[in-house]
């Protein structure tokens, strides 16, 4: 086999090519005529040319920041030498749409239909909590069951504990409390629970009355609701809950798995511990995927809006309407308020892990984030939490945090998620199952226990963003169909479910 080029050049207006793996000071890159200057660490960015000060640096074909020190032909640039600064970005609302070709032919996955005709890829019950006072009931309960045991219900997924750390001393119609009920809404709801108990205190601000008038929930046989305070105390809820999931294990057992089409398939899209590998390999292959389901006329949640920072213009101008387009910058502009009334900043958002891993500011990160979105149209823009009813690309407002998003992204209706991630989160989430994506080898090596799929040889040039996308397109129908992902295997998924605070506690 040849010998891999020890750098990566994204796009011909590039200031910077990207290190395969680490090169030593004194490196001689012949096709960009340029010695390296100092060492490089893996995934980190060198310097094509001789850059002023002040002056834009290019990644993508885009800025990624402005260096704030004269910076040298060979040199690496990262933290010490780049930064934010203020550009103008073209939105042109609509300019680059594609028309849509459906698929040929229509694949299918094995799901479970609902009755209402929803599809699943799960059959959980659900112990939700109105406010953090009965998260160790609903914990005690989910307890019970790993004790105990499924055996007699081989269908049922297991009953899972989804306790919340807030629900209280919050305004009864405020932005906090609107925010809080539409996104336990969205679990009461998700096709991937058979059943849902609500348990409450009883005198917190987010009273379960409330929630159910408001969000229009229906109680009945798969959605009961307790206080403890109503029921007689902490052991009384217990066995109370018990009993009502005991008497809904039976019928949740009851169903059955059937070929449906991919177009029932919501998929979230979310990346974690990024690095500079994660825009190069496994977001794109991600992006790849999408565009298949969309094809087949699926749908895919793009989210994270301080992670698409600097690169919202390439998303409106996808748009299929000004009005999208518009809906998506009005979010950025939420966001930059609410940084300035905070006394923080957008550029806060890289982690130490993602700069480790080579990336610098938020605008390369963002760039290479929005390619899990692939590069169909951009359809609609909800808000957090809010119910995704629209086929195609979608784009949610969340933070970047992980919990958070991905909570938002169930919320909304994601009956199934994968993971991108170059320094290696391990993540899962209940009730919608995760495939994880390593963004290179030496992560797949070093974490593949909690890692379903490695797109590392497409940084090293063994293997295309198709010839992998196809095998993680594969993956998500084996995973909508039933088979185990590895965080599901470790048992990821109860604690990580976070609404977003969005508001004051008092």
């Amino acid at each position: 086999m040849s010998q891999v080029y020890p750098v990566i050049k994204l796009n011909p207006k590039d200031d910077v090519v990207i290190a395969r793996g680490p090169i030593q000071a004194g490196t001689l890159l012949q096709h960009e005529r340029l010695t390296v200057l100092t060492a490089i660490p893996e995934g980190h960015k060198i310097a094509l040319r001789d850059i002023k000060a002040g002056e834009a640096v290019k990644r993508y074909g885009q800025i990624i920041g402005f260096a704030s020190q004269p910076i040298a032909k060979g040199e690496h640039i990262h933290t010490h030498n780049l930064g934010m600064g203020d550009f103008a970005r073209d939105y042109a609302y609509g300019e680059d749409t594609v028309e849509l070709v459906p698929a040929a032919t229509q694949d299918t996955f094995m799901g479970i239909r609902r009755a209402g005709g929803r599809v699943a890829t799960r059959n959980f019950i659900g112990i939700l909590t109105s406010v953090n006072c009965s998260a160790t009931v609903a914990r005690a309960i989910e307890d019970h069951y790993k004790k105990t045991g499924l055996e007699e219900y081989p269908n049922v997924d297991g009953v899972v504990a989804l306790p919340q750390s807030f629900g209280c001393a919050i305004g009864f119609d405020s932005e906090a409390m609107v925010v809080m009920r539409r996104t336990l809404s969205g679990y009461a709801r998700h096709v991937n629970f058979a059943g849902v108990i609500i348990i409450g205190l009883g005198c917190e601000s987010n009273q379960i009355k409330d929630l159910i008038r408001v969000e229009q929930l229906e109680e009945g046989p798969s959605l009961h609701t307790m206080t403890i305070q109503e029921s007689g105390g902490t052991r009384k809820t217990i066995d109370k809950g018990i009993t009502l999931i005991d008497g809904m294990l039976a019928t949740a057992n009851q169903v059955k798995r059937e070929p449906v089409p991919v177009a029932e398939l919501i998929l979230a899209l979310e990346c974690g511990g990024s690095d500079s590998y994660s825009g190069i390999s496994a977001n794109p292959v991600l992006g790849y995927a999408v565009d298949k389901i969309v094809q087949q006329g699926g749908s895919a949640i793009l989210s994270e809006t301080s992670e698409i920072y600097g690169a919202e213009h390439l998303l409106t101008r996808r748009a299929v309407s000004p009005e999208v387009g518009k809906k998506l910058i009005a979010r950025i502009a939420w966001w930059e308020d609410y940084c300035r009334r905070t006394h923080s900043e957008m550029n806060n958002n890289p982690s130490a892990g993602n700069k480790t891993g080579g990336l610098t500011t938020v605008l390369e990160k963002s760039l290479g984030g929005i390619a899990k979105g692939g590069t169909t149209n951009l359809v609609e823009v909800y808000e957090y939490a809010e119910p995704v009813t629209a086929k195609g690309l979608v784009f949610m407002d969340t933070p970047g945090y992980d919990p958070i998003a991905v909570t938002g992204q169930i919320a909304g209706g994601a009956n199934v998620l994968c993971f991108t991630t170059g320094r290696g989160s391990a993540f899962g989430s209940k009730p919608t199952p995760c495939l994880k994506l390593a963004t290179n080898n030496t992560l797949w090596r070093r974490q593949e226990e909690d890692m379903d799929l490695n797109c590392g040889n497409v940084v090293d040039g063994t293997e295309s963003i198709a010839e992998v996308g196809e095998r993680l397109y594969s993956m998500i129908l084996d995973m909508a169909s039933g088979k185990k992902t590895k965080s599901e295997q470790f048992g990821y998924g109860s604690a990580e479910f976070v609404p977003w605070n969005i508001g004051s506690i008092m």
